[in-house]
């Protein structure tokens, strides 16, 4: 009777299997758990979970450090992507790697007790799922690349897979996903992207940028990745009269190296910084990485997008996405960055179809719908 008592006592634990291979992962389990308190006041606890690096046996512990390195050989990475793609390899994948993880996989499920797990990675899914065996807790997966979606993300034996794009759902179903178990849901971002606009003027005086002049705002994610410091000088001397903010992320020597030069218009070069959100909603163009959670950002800011790199593989359809959503272009080069932004500075009619196009593909909502889909399973 005590032990039942005891039991009615205790809230929810809610279990997030992740890993720092890139920042997006980490992103989006700390969205969800955000949004779940918003939701939920303290009526559930939470736990992250960085499988590879606490759990996975040598040298796949190591995964997270080394992934910055791995992905500068873009083409062994976009082989490697593409061969292991399909339901059929996926499954050769894991019941080959089995013998290996197995030891590491039921370590992980017995070592944190949960009432839900969510994954937010694809290499947790099947070994998780297998290694918890049919006597376990809800387990909903939340698929965070947003469109070339690898055949990893989906096993049927999980209870709900939550997509952020028709076309990642649209691959679900070609991997033989059962519909009812598939979803769309959008891309998890932090509730500070989803605030409301407010006024470009004021957050520009807030943050001591220039008033009068549109304003570009480069980002190469939080390692400062792609060829970040080119574009930005062949904006400057494009004869374009604009302002560059420049985001260079934890790559401080791009930093001081950008830092040292000249300029020709206003320019701001910041380091790693919480200020994105206000970033984005101060400007007035963004030029970035193809990276998923960056794109979900802009479009919640009604910001034109200039993609200018992509890891190939998984980040391969968010170019697709952007252009076919007509909220924004790939420039690989800087020329072609310069040539989009001159475009539509010279262009606002179609400058404001663009914007008018980010503000319909955006999902602001996308981590506090997520936060009820998990509310009712544990019937909050």
């Amino acid at each position: 009777m005590k032990k039942n008592k005891i039991e009615n006592l205790r809230k929810p634990h809610i279990v997030f299997y992740f890993s720092d291979t890139g920042g997006g992962h980490r992103s989006a389990a700390e969205a969800i758990i955000e949004a779940v308190q918003l939701e939920y006041k303290n009526k559930v606890t939470t736990e992250m979970v960085d499988f590879f690096k606490d759990y996975a046996p040598l040298p796949f512990n190591h995964v997270g450090a080394m992934y910055p390195y791995m992905v500068k050989a873009p083409n062994l990475w976009r082989a490697g992507f593409y061969v292991t793609d399909g339901r059929a390899r996926a499954r050769v994948i894991t019941a080959t790697a089995w013998p290996l993880a197995s030891r590491a996989a039921r370590a992980l499920v017995r070592n944190h007790f949960a009432d839900l797990i969510v994954t937010v990675h694809p290499f947790a899914n099947t070994f998780a799922l297998r290694a918890l065996g049919k006597d376990r807790p809800p387990f909903i997966n939340v698929v965070t690349d947003m469109v070339t979606t690898h055949a990893l993300w989906y096993d049927k034996r999980a209870d709900l897979i939550l997509v952020p794009t028709q076309r990642a759902y649209d691959n679900a179903i070609r991997f033989n996903m059962p519909p009812e178990k598939v979803r769309v849901a959008g891309l998890p971002v932090a509730d500070k992207y989803c605030k409301p606009l407010g006024r470009k003027s004021a957050l520009r005086k807030k943050l001591g940028w220039v008033l009068d002049k549109p304003i570009v705002l480069l980002v190469g994610g939080g390692e400062g990745m792609g060829p970040l410091a080119k574009t930005a000088r062949e904006i400057d001397a494009s004869g374009l009269d604009v302002g560059l903010v420049v985001v260079c992320g934890r790559n401080q020597r791009l930093k001081a190296t950008l830092e040292a030069g000249t300029w020709e218009n206003p320019t701001y070069i910041y380091g790693f910084t919480h200020d994105m959100p206000d970033f984005m909603r101060a400007s007035n163009f963004i030029v970035t990485k193809a990276g998923p959670g960056t794109i979900a950002e802009a479009l919640n800011a009604e910001l034109p997008i200039i993609l200018y790199s992509k890891l190939p593989g998984q980040e391969d359809g968010n170019v697709t996405f952007v252009e076919e959503e007509g909220v924004g272009v790939w420039a690989p080069k800087p020329q072609d960055v310069v040539r989009a932004l001159t475009r539509w500075i010279m262009r606002p009619a179609e400058r404001k179809r663009v914007i008018e196009n980010c503000r319909r593909a955006a999902r602001p909502e996308a981590a506090r719908k997520i936060a009820r889909i998990i509310g009712k399973t544990l019937k909050l």
